[in-house]
């Protein structure tokens, strides 16, 4: 069907056939080959409504006050050296974690990807990682520590420098030239998004979250702790973007999902598992008050098989029960999409809230 448009002497004939095989053409990786940044009319509706959620939760670092934390953290009669410790790891391990995953975003995955509105929701995610960066180093100045120290972790606390190197190593798999017809390369693609989303940000980054979380609860570094919470609030989107991600490109090259690649994607969680409980037995080397090692390790296997069961893969650990009851109000998956809905309101845009609706579109 073609619609004709006369502006004065001028014709203007508009091919819709063409536009509807434009749309058709839309995939998450091999689509229509375009420079345009055309999201209408969406194929990926769940993109952009996350789109819209990720915007309307804007913060920023600087309107948390820091005052309580800083007296906390030079008064070590009340705080003890463990706390002070899970902190400086908090601190050390994901200063350099959310750089990797903003990273592998902007450099692998949405390079990748065809779809606009896919693009679009990679680089609100990747602008996210960029705040929770800001967020740390807001947090290292804050307290005066030596922002070497930080750098060194990276390099010196072997426990932080395996669970980087494996993602990093997932993301320079896909760091070249890549045939994406070929079902291997589209495998490593669907590997990565899945260690990305399920295994780094869904699963490696909750013992820290568990723990800084745990002290927020006792009225322990109340600054740090929120920003925590803004920051696990965000993640539950981005386990949401790449789960979404994940199972559309699956969906859309099903020949990759075999038996063996299932099978491959659950032993790379089970190594992700076990690299978090050598990272969460570093952050507590003892117990503490309101702190078990035993039930933070129990909890990293009652997560990791959330994320896997979210994917269409079978658990590694069946029937695996949530030894923090508490937390699963703050960080239960069902529960992270109204995550501290009170206080987020804060940080809406009033426009932002008209979520456009698909009749709209």
């Amino acid at each position: 069907m073609q619609k004709t448009f006369q502006v004065g002497s001028k014709t203007f004939v508009l091919d819709q056939a063409k536009a509807e095989a434009a749309f058709a053409a839309k995939k998450v990786i091999n689509g229509r080959p375009t420079m345009t940044f055309n999201l209408l009319p969406l194929k990926y509706q769940w993109a952009y409504d996350l789109y819209r959620k990720m915007k309307a939760n804007h913060w920023e670092p600087e309107d948390i006050p820091m005052g309580k934390d800083i007296e906390q953290w030079r008064d070590t009669n009340h705080v003890s050296e463990v706390e002070h410790w899970i902190i400086r790891m908090g601190i050390g391990y994901f200063s350099a974690a959310e750089g990797i995953v903003g990273d592998n975003i902007q450099h692998v995955v949405r390079e990748l990807v065809t779809a606009p509105e896919l693009k679009l929701v990679l680089g609100r995610h990747a602008h996210e990682e960029n705040i929770h960066a800001d967020s740390l180093l807001y947090m290292i100045s804050s307290l005066g520590i030596n922002p070497h120290e930080c750098e060194a972790m990276f390099e010196d606390v072997e426990t932080i420098v395996k669970k980087n190197e494996f993602v990093t190593r997932v993301s320079r798999d896909l760091r070249r030239d890549i045939d994406l017809t070929l079902p291997e390369n589209k495998r490593l693609l669907a590997r990565n998004i899945f260690v990305f989303g399920q295994c780094m940000e869904g699963t490696q980054f909750y013992g820290l979250f568990g723990m800084v979380l745990s002290l927020y609860r006792q009225n322990k570094f109340p600054g740090i702790g929120q920003m925590f919470r803004y920051t696990l609030r965000d993640e539950s989107n981005h386990i949401e973007v790449f789960r979404n991600l994940f199972m559309d490109l699956v969906e859309e090259n099903r020949e990759i999902w075999t038996a063996e690649f299932k099978e491959e994607l659950r032993q790379t969680m089970a190594e992700a598992v076990a690299l978090e409980k050598e990272f969460i037995r570093d952050c507590l080397p003892v117990n503490a008050v309101g702190l078990r090692l035993d039930d933070f390790l129990s909890y990293i296997d009652y997560i990791a098989d959330r994320r896997l069961e979210g994917c269409g893969l079978a658990a590694l650990n069946a029937g695996v029960k949530n030894p923090l009851p508490w937390l699963a109000e703050m960080m239960d998956i069902k529960k992270e999409q109204n995550f501290f809905e009170g206080r987020v309101t804060e940080y809406q845009k009033a426009s932002a809230l008209n979520v456009v609706s698909d009749n709209e579109l």
